[in-house]
């Protein structure tokens, strides 16, 4: 599996050392070794982890450690948030089957983002996905475990690119000469702040009491259409043209 795209799992704000150990194990199960940590409870490295990881040392030894889920994304064209709920963000949503299948069929990288064990992801970081990613699952029963979860996009990641394979379909990112991959997280974020640094003054987030909403509906939109970087630079460059055009001779 080393030359399929290889999504990046993300685990924000993980609260037991066991649990982050557990998660690396599922990932390496199907070939999976990039692990990123936002913020972990009990700090990194964890000596809970490693023996929980059951021999999947190499995951452990290469998990990056991020302040924030922004931060630990930035690199990534595709943003994927695992959750139950929307949580009032509104973004397509896909099976796990669907995610795998973007993983090896869709240019950029790819990020997977699960939440902390007892409550899931906080709204501003489903606010920073392209797709909420979510399995059916029993309404009377819907309790899965971090590794859990991990497990199952990992193995509908694994399972499509079996399919794919089977296909006869090439399994490393396309490199469509026509289109260029989605802008990595970072630029969109840089977008986001120059639309909010031009539309503040204007009054446009007021009232106060909904700017948090407007601003994650500003959020949602610029996210949606998959801008690439050149794009996102000419977006850029209409912005700094009117913000000069603005300010008095």
């Amino acid at each position: 599996m080393a030359d399929l795209n290889k999504p990046v799992i993300v685990l924000v704000r993980p609260q037991l050392g066991e649990n982050i150990g557990k998660a690396a194990r599922a990932m390496l199960n199907f070939g999976l070794t990039e692990l990123r940590l936002v913020a972990p409870r009990d700090g990194w490295p964890n000596p809970s982890a490693g023996p929980a990881a059951a021999g999947a040392d190499i995951v452990l030894e290469q998990a990056k450690v991020y302040a924030t889920t922004a931060e630990a994304v930035a690199d990534c064209a595709h943003v994927h948030a695992t959750t139950v709920r929307k949580r009032g963000v509104t973004k397509p949503v896909i099976g796990a089957d669907e995610a795998g299948r973007q993983v090896h069929s869709l240019a950029g990288r790819h990020a997977i983002i699960f939440g902390p064990e007892r409550s899931g992801l906080e709204t501003e970081d489903v606010a920073l996905a392209r797709s909420i990613l979510t399995v059916p699952i029993n309404p009377e029963f819907g309790s899965l475990n971090l590794a859990q979860a991990v497990i199952l996009v990992a193995y509908e990641w694994a399972r499509m690119g079996r399919e794919i394979a089977d296909a006869g379909t090439v399994l490393v990112q396309p490199t469509a000469e026509d289109a260029l991959p989605p802008a990595p997280q970072d630029e969109l974020d840089g977008l986001i702040a120059h639309f909010e640094k031009l539309l503040e003054p204007k009054g446009y987030f007021l009232p106060a009491a909904r700017a948090d909403s407007t601003r994650r509906t500003l959020r949602g939109l610029l996210t949606k259409p998959g801008w690439n970087h050149l794009e996102v630079r000419t977006l850029r460059g209409i912005l700094s043209y009117m913000e000069r055009k603005e300010r008095p001779d």
